[in-house]
């Protein structure tokens, strides 16, 4: 048996299947430069990887730097140029998953499928690795599978994975159930109560005209529900009012703040709010293109997503002359993400959209006058651009009389921890942190996370607070913790967390959080002594006032509250320099996210 002549053999029939994946590719994404980024998730998906001969014929086919495929690569967390797996895990991380004992399932199908975490089977056949939170906090432990969420994770589930994995069965062939989620929605309030139906606030936009349409926005006080809280009407009034060939806009369905799932929900419960939010926005602007830009965990929505933006189509909703109105010509493209939390800073996403690495922008110029390839580009979240729709719909007057001065409306939460009722809420602007815990249902509440880890720390001395965005503003995650819970874990969660998320691009975030999260580790495992709470204080300072973007400069806010709080809880350390310390490992990680500018930008 000639074993040269075989693997040449193989070689040229891999390296001819790789040549036909890459036309598939080029052709679905019309040989376009701004979609290299979801050619490489195409090529990932069908191959599992992307090889260096392939990034280099991907180069070669959009005229691109070798440099710009291999920056994709290398940033986006779920792309890869090694060979993985067949069956490529991720298990969710997030605090709540730890305290749903996801450590020790981790370790049971780690053991069961005789693979250790983070290095590929002998055989090629698995790899189980950890990850942020999936947008499923509300039914953890969950993990990915091949980019499809499975969620409530058990010693059965386990075994069945195992089972099905080792028996070679196709991911289309496992049991439906397997990925079945809910929606877990426990308070329903102006929002989720919707009963429009779908094209009826766009009539009613229509019919008023534009300029009372934006009149109508102005005066409900909109803001967006992204957690800075800009006026939703005089965001587009900008974009409107900023001379160009064409207009964009953009919905930001990223949600990568742990502890968030609400969009997951409106998503899937109520799209046809989302579509008609962005639609109304389109003919107040003056766009014709839109994106929506899905998060990778949420890629099990995608199929159910597609089928409506058709049905809109089909329905004169989207496309050209819509509803009859010459002139009036929009239509959206779905846009999918490869695992970046900092592509939920809008401009950050917008670099992704144009197939770059999501490394946010210097503002000014802001979006929605230089956003997408230069265009203004209107950016508003799920939850704002439903809220814009209902707006417009039968019962939209009602939505200024709801919440404070300054935050009208209703706000969705998605709350987790230590609830019995984990879940989806909606409650007005107003609320005090304690209404909330009790309408959750949970008990002997020792403190709470609001926001996730770049949120607010609130312990039971601030219980009174309340939710506005004159008080304590959120995105929407909303994290309990009773008085079992060690909040030095919980903080050290977080700080992983953003050493983990660190795009890489500047050095008081990449190496901020590396030795923040070293650091802090230390002090709450070993002892705290005064030289390190100095250190760690006088690091935090440096990310507050130099990183590049909000990603650094929150990162530090958690660790700052916590030592605020339960400074009580550090151990007295040893006070003189501790030679364990090893700052090039430490560093050690930061040196992998560190991707040089090659200028391919």
């Amino acid at each position: 048996m000639d074993t040269n002549s075989d693997s040449n053999l193989l070689k040229a029939l891999e390296a001819e299947s790789w040549s036909l994946i890459s036309d598939n590719a080029l052709n679905r994404f019309q040989r376009s430069p701004h979609h290299a980024l979801q050619m490489l998730i195409y090529l990932q998906a069908a191959l599992g990887y992307i090889p260096p001969a392939l990034q280099r014929q991907i180069a070669r086919d959009l005229q691109l730097p070798i440099t710009h495929i291999q920056g994709l690569v290398a940033f986006y967390f779920f792309l890869s140029a090694e060979k993985l797996g067949t069956y490529r895990i991720y298990i969710s991380n997030n605090i709540t998953d730890k305290m749903l004992d996801a450590a020790t399932l981790t370790e049971c199908l780690c053991q069961q499928l005789n693979v250790s975490l983070g290095c590929p089977r002998e055989d090629e056949k698995v790899y189980i690795e950890q990850t942020s939170c999936i947008g499923l906090s509300d039914q953890g432990p969950s993990c990915l599978i091949n980019g499809l969420s499975i969620p409530s994770l058990n010693e059965e589930r386990i075994r069945q994975i195992v089972s099905l994995i080792e028996s070679d069965t196709e991911l289309s062939l496992w049991p439906k159930s397997l990925f079945e989620t809910s929606d877990s929605i426990q308070r329903k309030g102006w929002l989720l109560d919707n009963t429009t139906s779908p094209g009826e606030s766009l009539r009613q936009a229509l019919k008023i005209g534009d300029e009372k349409s934006l009149a109508l926005l102005e005066k409900s006080a909109l803001r967006g529900r992204g957690g800075a809280g800009f006026p939703t009407a005089k965001k587009w009034r900008f974009c409107k009012g900023t001379p160009a060939e064409k207009h964009v806009v953009v919905c930001n369905a990223d949600e990568g703040e742990p502890g968030t799932f609400k969009d997951r929900v409106l998503l899937r419960q109520h799209c046809d709010l989302i579509l008609e939010g962005m639609t109304i926005c389109a003919r107040l602007i003056g766009a014709e293109l839109g994106f929506i830009y899905l998060r990778a965990e949420y890629l099990n929505l995608l199929p159910d997503l597609e089928k409506t933006l058709q049905k809109w189509r089909d329905n004169n909703l989207l496309g050209q002359a819509i509803l009859g109105n010459e002139g009036f010509n929009f239509d959206i493209e779905i846009h999918l993400g490869a695992g970046a939390y900092i592509c939920g800073e809008e401009s950050a996403l917008i670099e992704s959209l144009e197939g770059k690495r999501g490394i946010p922008r210097n503002r000014p110029p802001f979006p929605v006058s230089e956003g997408y390839l230069s265009y203004p580009t209107v950016v508003n979240n799920v939850e704002t651009f439903a809220m814009a729709a209902r707006i417009f719909g039968k019962e939209g007057d009602s939505f200024s009389q709801l919440g404070t001065e300054q935050s009208k409306g209703t706000k969705l939460l998605s709350i987790s921890g230590d609830t019995p009722k984990p879940g989806i809420y909606e409650f007005p602007w107003g609320v005090t942190i304690q209404e909330i815990i009790l309408a959750s249902g949970a008990k002997n509440t020792y403190f709470v996370q609001v926001g996730g880890p770049a949120g607010e720390l609130l312990d039971q001395s601030q219980f009174k607070r309340t939710l506005c965005y004159e008080d304590v503003a959120t995105g929407g995650s909303f994290m309990i913790f009773n008085a079992e819970r060690n909040p030095l874990e919980i903080i050290l969660n977080f700080t992983q967390f953003f050493a983990h998320e660190s795009c890489g691009f500047c050095t008081p975030c990449r190496v901020g959080t590396q030795l923040n999260h070293q650091l802090f580790e230390k002090i709450s495992t070993q002892g705290a002594a005064p030289s390190d709470i100095e250190k760690l204080e006088e690091l935090n300072l440096l990310m507050d006032r130099f990183s590049h973007c909000g990603l650094g400069k929150t990162a530090s806010h958690i660790v700052k509250q916590g030592l605020a709080q339960f400074h009580k809880k550090l151990k007295p350390g040893d006070d003189n320099w501790s030679p364990d310390f090893d700052l090039d490992k430490s560093l050690s990680t930061a040196r992998k996210l560190r991707i040089i500018d090659t200028g391919a930008n």
